[in-house]
């Protein structure tokens, strides 16, 4: 009789104890799935290629069409002082990028389609300016592809600084696959690095070649529209288009090889193969790679405590699928992917912006922040 009252007693003193259990430690053993919604904060947008955070909150958009948007207060203003602007296929204006320093030197970067030189047509072309009221001033034009071409497709164009300070920006392979983006003289499939005031760094990887463009940091690329740094290592990571299949994920090196168009894991949209390789020696392997494609563009690392669930995530838009894509990498491998919002729109743009919330710019519809439904 004795045993079984101690048993009971026992018994009695575990329930009560589970009973008691805090809630935090409830949850980290069984973590809570959280739901995001996503919420216009700019509406009536066509396509928001680029977004940046001014200091005050405010935000400043580029809309392809060749527009310069000041969102600040709830009323969108049209900044002027921007060069001509190429608008054609893909190109126009893109994107967008405050300097790491920007409250003290106040330089804002873009890249845009300039027709700018000799032949017909236009180029990617990289300036930076200041913002005095709703005027760009002191614009500087740091870089610009050649030649131009009437071409509308494959622009690129990324821009992302690193931590050492260093402007990274993408020029795609402009529509001649077959000619620029295996050929260093050549402008077009490439990932360029430059000083923040346009001067060419001395350790660049072609300084020394007196026939290459000086500015090349990679090469081989198609048509990358995707840049981030990453939050950790500090290596530049870029998405690109592929053809019909073969969308890739790369982390750029200093001087290497991407293989476009030598290998890919792509083929023609008509369905015919341009190449039969997917690897070769001194070409760089994708760190990922979509079959079939899902037209990326825009990348953000999530590093926010906002997104418990989604924290050092890579988040990618999806043009063709309308959606935005996550990716979990593990030991510099994705292994898993999700869908996020599908159905919504033609995700351009992804950004993390100061506040640590998650705003994406999304065709015809604006840009729309990310957030958890119970908010």
């Amino acid at each position: 009789m004795k045993q079984f009252t101690l048993l009971l007693a026992v018994l009695l003193i575990s329930f009560y104890s589970c009973a008691q259990q805090e809630p935090s430690e409830i949850s980290a053993e069984t973590p809570l799935k959280i739901n995001y919604v996503t919420e216009v904060i700019v509406p009536e947008l066509n396509i928001p290629w680029g977004m940046e955070f001014l200091p005050d909150g405010s935000i400043l958009i580029t809309e392809k069409t060749g527009t310069l948007i000041h969102f600040k207060d709830g009323v969108k203003t049209t900044i002027e002082g921007l060069p001509e602007v190429y608008v054609r296929g893909q190109g126009g204006l893109m994107d967008i990028k405050l300097h790491p320093d920007y409250e003290n030197n106040g330089w804002i970067y873009f890249s845009y389609g300039s027709p700018e030189g000799e032949d017909e047509g236009g180029n990617t072309a990289i300036i930076r300016a200041k913002l005095n009221g709703n005027i760009l001033a002191d614009v500087e034009h740091l870089y610009k592809g050649v030649p131009n071409t009437k071409k509308g497709q494959h622009w690129g164009s990324r821009i992302e600084f690193d931590k050492e300070g260093y402007l990274y920006f993408s020029i795609g392979d402009r529509g001649n696959r077959d000619v620029n983006p295996q050929d260093i003289t050549r402008d077009g499939g490439k990932i360029y690095r430059l000083h923040a005031d346009g001067t060419i760094p001395n350790d660049n990887p072609f300084v020394d070649n007196a026939d290459a463009k000086k500015a090349i940091f990679s090469f081989g690329h198609r048509n990358p529209q995707g840049m981030a740094m990453h939050p950790e290592t500090g290596k530049i990571w870029v998405n690109e288009h592929g053809p019909k299949g073969g969308d890739e994920i790369n982390v750029v090196e200093k001087g290497n090889n991407y293989g476009w168009p030598v290998i890919s894991y792509g083929i023609n949209y008509s369905g015919t193969k341009f190449t039969e390789i997917t690897e070769k020696e001194g070409m760089e392997q994708p760190l990922f790679y979509w079959v079939p494609s899902i037209a990326p563009s825009g990348m953000a690392f999530v590093t926010s405590s906002n997104y418990p669930d989604w924290k050092d995530s890579v988040l990618v838009g999806s043009l063709k699928f309308l959606y935005l894509e996550r990716l979990v990498i593990k030991d510099n491998k994705v292994s898993k992917r999700e869908k996020l919002f599908e159905g919504l729109g033609r995700f351009r743009n992804i950004k993390q912006a100061p506040d640590g919330y998650l705003y994406a710019g999304v065709e015809g519809v604006g840009i729309v922040k990310i957030i958890p439904d119970s908010f």
